[in-house]
């Protein structure tokens, strides 16, 4: 089974650019983030009674994803990912009031299970960035955002909670916010990381 390599943070921070640079600079076997391709997200961004099922969908192909790359004989590197998804996305929905208690509980019952099902990542490296950042990020992309500027505090208090539960040398932190847009600094970082002395 290959290994795997999840990036995370919040909506805005970087992810998809990152996973990208580093795709361009090592054979990475990829699987991104979905916005115009999931069947539920448009729904649930104008209208909440969606919120349910766009979860569920998420998990999913998640783990699908995951599969798919540690079948690889490359390194998987995922944007976002399985974790974030619940830890992040779904227990933030959940304190809006998008996801009932009952349907925050179904949906850790299916995480539980598809994580049991599926080992975690070896690495995670997690992104942060100031709010002010963020905002500036989510203003320019031309995708949908149901998670907002104002969420971002939040989402990171989310995220440290389920991180502070794993051994330490599982997370890389990184802080993005005055990246190059070629994020050469956190490539450079993953990549020492993966195989310490590469250039």
């Amino acid at each position: 089974m290959g290994k795997l390599i999840t990036v995370l943070g919040a909506s805005g921070v970087g992810k998809t650019t990152l996973v990208r640079a580093l795709d361009r600079a090592y054979p990475f076997e990829t699987a991104y983030e979905q916005h115009s391709e999931r069947p539920f997200q448009a729904l649930f961004k104008s209208d909440a009674r969606y919120a349910l099922a766009n979860q569920m969908d998420y998990l999913l192909l998640r783990a699908e994803q995951e599969r798919r790359l540690r079948l690889s004989p490359q390194i998987g590197l995922i944007d976002g990912g399985l974790d974030l998804d619940f830890h992040g996305f779904t227990r933030l929905f959940h304190s809006r009031g998008l996801l009932t208690d009952p349907e925050f509980d179904l949906c850790l019952r299916l995480y539980r299970l598809l994580r049991q099902a599926l080992p975690g990542p070896e690495l995670i490296a997690r992104l942060r960035a100031d709010q002010t950042t963020v905002a500036r990020r989510l203003s320019r992309r031309d995708r949908i955002n149901i998670a907002r500027a104002d969420d971002t505090a939040l989402f990171d208090s989310f995220l440290d909670e389920w991180l502070a539960s794993l051994p330490t040398d599982r997370v890389l932190e990184l802080d993005v916010s005055n990246e190059t847009p070629e994020y050469e600094q956190s490539v450079s970082i993953i990549l020492n990381r993966i195989h310490p002395g590469i250039k």
